[in-house]
């Protein structure tokens, strides 16, 4: 994908919001990044949320590419799930980056598993 240095999970997208001040997690906010639409709806789907946190995911998302689910997305998170024990949203997550031949940046290990997918996993305990 053009200009798109990274594809992120949407724990990413919530250290980012949070200022997270892990430098991996900083550094994101200088790197051009796709979110899937499945982020999108995870951020504000949250119960309860306030206008003013609304605000701040749209305005993170504008500055993503956020990217619809498209047949091939499709077909690649059934191989996924085919083939790995995984939450659905997480399989889609995967299954984008995959599609955009991007690296998905996550904080979660259970991406480790899906090996057909370029994974960079923060782990924000270091």
């Amino acid at each position: 994908m053009n200009g798109v240095d990274f594809f992120v999970d949407t724990n990413i997208l919530i250290y980012i919001m949070e200022k997270h001040p892990h430098p991996k997690i900083s550094s994101m906010t200088k790197c051009s990044l796709a979110v899937s639409e499945i982020s999108e709806i995870e951020l504000l789907g949250k119960k309860n949320i306030t206008r003013h946190e609304v605000e701040a995911i749209l305005n993170l998302l504008n500055d993503c590419e956020v990217i619809d689910f498209s047949k091939s997305i499709k077909d690649i998170t059934i191989s996924i799930k085919q083939k790995y024990t995984i939450k659905t949203p997480d399989a889609i997550i995967a299954a984008t980056a995959k599609s955009l031949n991007l690296p998905l940046v996550t904080a979660d290990t259970g991406f480790k598993k899906i090996e057909d997918v370029d994974i960079i996993l923060i782990d924000l305990n270091n």
